[in-house]
């Protein structure tokens, strides 16, 4: 006879009658409560992996590896290592987190390989009650150790499924119906990311977009802007509200015409490029899948190989945020050689498909910022001593590349425009953002490709999924 302890008892208990209270509550009541609990978890889960990977990339990059990244404005400005202090060690650390992310994540929770948020995608469609707690934590260790040890990959991943991993266990914990279970989750992902990125607004809009190529659920929209703007609150309770890239083009204005052949130009190019990117991702997803060995090993071959890559290109180490911060302004992006300008997009791409895409843990919202941050700079820095209404500051490019890239290929234009306008604190760039956003999105539709595998086509798709 198995017995049940006193507590586990009155934690059901309590389960038990919450949950009927929910579930006989109102549309307001249900969704104020539920969003500002998830809320609260996807801050405090923000905030517990940032400080993962903050000492995580301490310890092992910076204290083993001797080099030190650059940060983004809202990370402390820091401008990083201009040399490799311990040039062998780079490779090892880089293959050793992606062992040790390969031994966690193999052999405790084998779902939690990749980005995640596929993952959480996934449970919105089929099952809201999937997601296990074990997968969260998992994912929030392996997480930090893959990126924290040079491994190309972003922090939002891991804090989607984080949030999107509670609204899961409410979903099962308070009985909710199928419905409400699938918002839970959908709210948990955006509310994520958002608070990681200090995006409230754009991580509200992406809960509703996120699990559809072409469609909107306005449905998860009320709920999301509750539940992002209190994870939003508490992330910035502890670490602080800036944006992430600081002001970075706040006095820009939209006044030459001229300009929006140029940033059509960025559009084009970030639509292919963000092709390419997702093309070369699961290339590498699926190529890791049929090639013989251990799944545990196949992260840290893919780990060394991005660390003899940044023995020549340093950027391609881990996020790359503070590569952003640099490409915004003049001087510092000037001082980057040109064809590292160049080469800086495909080179992310091919390290973040061997990082995550071999198994590693890590997201890909984040590397996707760096590819389009680099178009937009690269386009710069051709066409700023020729072409005619080409903004002196290198920030408007850089930015409205970011919104196109991933915009685009992650099929969530609107959201990612609005996130990465609070990222860097510049509305004004939406202006001219729109044509390129456009242009990009149009030619990835046009392909059928998303970054997301898990996204389905639209509502009514989903209505007709299994679960």
């Amino acid at each position: 006879m198995i017995r049940v302890a006193p507590g586990s008892r009155a934690l059901r208990s309590i389960g038990t009658s919450a949950g009927k209270w929910i579930r006989t509550s109102g549309y307001t009541r249900k969704w104020l409560v539920l969003g500002v609990v998830i809320g609260i978890v996807a801050g405090l889960g923000a905030v517990v992996f940032y400080v993962a990977l903050r000492e995580a990339t301490q310890l092992l990059i910076v204290g083993i590896g001797g080099y030190t990244p650059p940060t983004a404005a809202g990370d402390g400005g820091a401008v990083g290592s201009r040399e490799f202090t311990r040039p062998w060690a780079i490779p090892l650390v880089v293959c050793l987190g992606g062992l040790v992310s390969g031994i966690i994540v193999f052999t405790l929770a084998p779902e939690a390989e990749g980005h995640g948020t596929d993952a959480a995608i996934d449970a919105v469609h089929r099952d809201p009650r999937m997601i296990r707690v074990r997968v969260v934590l998992v994912k929030l260790v392996a997480s930090a150790i893959t990126i924290g040890s040079g491994g190309s990959g972003g922090r939002e991943g891991p804090t989607a499924q984080i949030s999107a991993g509670f609204g899961s266990l409410l979903a099962r914990r308070l009985d909710l119906s199928p419905r409400d279970g699938r918002i839970a989750v959908a709210i948990g992902i955006g509310s994520g990311i958002g608070a990681i990125f200090g995006a409230p607004l754009g991580g509200a809009v992406l809960c509703c977009t996120i699990p559809y190529k072409e469609d909107f659920d306005f449905e998860v929209l009320v709920p999301a802007l509750v539940t992002s703007i209190v994870s939003y609150t508490v992330f910035g309770s502890f670490l602080g509200f800036g944006p992430l890239f600081g002001y970075a083009a706040q006095d820009y204005v939209f006044d030459n015409p001229v300009q929006l052949v140029w940033f059509a130009l960025i559009g084009v190019l970030g639509g292919l490029i963000g092709l390419l990117y997702s093309g070369t991702f699961y290339t590498a997803v699926d190529l890791t899948h049929r090639l013989p060995g251990s799944r545990i090993v196949k992260p840290a071959v893919g780990g060394l190989l991005v660390g003899l890559m940044a023995l020549v290109l340093p950027e391609v180490l881990g996020s790359g945020y503070g590569w952003i911060q640099q490409s915004m302004a003049r001087g510092d992006l000037t001082a980057i050689p040109l064809w590292v300008v160049l080469l800086l997009p495909f080179a992310k791409i091919l390290a973040t498909s061997l990082s995550i895409g071999s198994g590693g843990s890590g997201g890909i919202f984040g590397p996707g910022m760096v590819i389009g941050a680099f178009t937009g700079a690269a386009v710069w820095r051709l066409l700023e001593p020729i072409a005619p209404g080409v903004p002196d500051n290198p920030a408007p490019f850089v930015i409205v590349g970011m919104m196109a890239c991933f915009g685009s290929i992650a099929r969530a234009p609107l959201a990612v425009m609005l996130m990465v306008a609070e990222m860097t604190g510049s509305v004004g760039v939406l202006v001219p953002g729109m044509i390129a956003v456009g242009l990009a999105y149009l030619i990835v539709r046009r392909s059928g490709k998303t970054i997301y595998r898990a996204q389905l086509e639209n509502r009514a798709e989903a209505r007709l999924a299994p679960g």
